[in-house]
């Protein structure tokens, strides 16, 4: 580019002005990329295809519990290698500050995740007790707990025998080795039989399935057969992947694909404000040089092209700066939040998307600036009119 240099020179003009421009276009495509990688790992996972694990739900609701009558149906499913069920609880430790996912699992929930580490004799000894509990190192570590301990959750949603006082004896402590998958320590698993048993509000039902199929191949297939069993009843349900199972329980606090945009369309509009004004008053502390210009034959043509690459230069630049920090705090999010934080990084569409907004940022901000400059009467402008 033949006039790279006199851009250059342009931005160069006002120092303090185009850096404080620049940090400012930098802070908001930093949040872009960190934002933008909240809602891709909120919104993908959608497909079974290919699914190691798939969850079987209530087609209506996450919140919609299910006939247990349908457990031998679901395992009798061709190609259904493994089966297992949960439920939520939703139960309280202490202080509603202390919060922690809890589920009451069927006794063989631990063969679909393998991931989880539990020393035999605390396994053997958890399925013996009908009140016995199992939670992550973390949580454990948290709260001081071991092996033996009694652990009492107040109940939000399932009272027992009319209060709310739920009590379990801890018999095992798991781990996960995966340092991404830390989060998953902070879970505390009983018992649904006792879940069933004990509680005052439902009888004879279940939260969801995890459902492993017999190959990877097979999960579509395995995901309309098990559907099929409650067509047209009214516990109709819907297999999905893990991933999006997931996700849908995350829906039930927020939407965080619509926050996300949200914020980034405000983050934007303010960008594009603050950008546009800087650029047009950098064209107006200059109108005598581009008249100059266009006096020793610069053509307004060559102008506006001039003023319009000013503009998308300092988006660029402060965009691929901000994207560029992105993708090095992203991992670092992730690793500091021992996995209860899981960001996919800045992928290949979050780049694409970034790229087109710093270039249609750049040309509008530019672009009535440009438009001035261009239609700039030489003799007017020489004269100070």
């Amino acid at each position: 580019m033949k006039y790279f240099h006199l851009i250059w020179a342009a931005l160069a003009r006002s120092k303090t002005r185009t850096l404080l421009t620049l940090m400012s276009v930098v802070a908001a495509f930093l949040l872009f990329g960190m934002l933008d990688s909240v809602r891709v790992a909120f919104n993908s996972g959608g497909s079974v295809a290919g699914a190691n694990r798939m969850v079987t739900m209530s087609r209506l609701s996450i919140t919609q519990m299910l006939p247990y009558s349908l457990d031998a149906q679901v395992r009798a499913v061709p190609n259904v290698k493994k089966a297992a069920f949960a439920a939520w609880f939703g139960g309280i430790y202490r202080d509603p500050k202390n919060f922690f996912a809890n589920f009451s699992v069927s006794p063989d929930y631990l063969d679909l995740y393998p991931e989880f580490k539990l020393p035999a004799a605390q396994k053997k000894a958890w399925l013996a007790d009908q009140r016995g509990a199992i939670v992550g190192e973390a949580l454990a570590k948290q709260f001081g707990w071991k092996v033996g301990d009694t652990i009492p959750l107040q109940a939000t949603i399932f009272p027992t025998k009319g209060s709310n006082d739920w009590q379990f004896t801890l018999r095992g402590i798991y781990h996960v080795d995966d340092p991404k998958q830390k989060a998953q320590e902070r879970v505390l698993f009983f018992h649904w039989k006792y879940f069933d048993e004990a509680n005052d509000y439902v009888k004879g039902r279940v939260g969801w399935w995890i459902v492993e199929p017999s190959n990877g191949g097979s999960a579509d297939r395995v995901a309309k057969a098990i559907d099929t069993l409650s067509a047209n009843s009214d516990h109709e349900t819907k297999t999905q992947s893990e991933a999006a199972f997931n996700q849908s329980f995350a829906k039930q606090f927020a939407d965080i694909g619509l926050i996300v945009s949200a914020i980034m369309g405000a983050v934007f509009f303010t960008l594009l404000l603050l950008t546009g004004n800087t650029m047009a008053q950098a064209v107006r502390e200059r109108i005598p040089e581009l008249a100059v210009l266009k006096t020793i034959g610069f053509s307004n043509r060559s102008v506006l092209w001039l003023v319009l690459g000013e503009s998308v230069l300092l988006v660029v630049l402060g965009g691929i700066l901000g994207m560029l920090l992105a993708a090095v705090i992203v991992p670092m999010v992730s690793a500091a939040s021992g996995g209860m934080i899981q960001l996919p990084g800045l992928l290949g569409q979050t780049w694409g998307i970034g790229l087109a907004l710093m270039v249609g940022i750049g040309v509008l901000v530019g672009l009535l600036p440009a438009l001035r400059g261009m239609r700039l009467n030489i003799v007017d402008a020489l004269a100070g009119r």
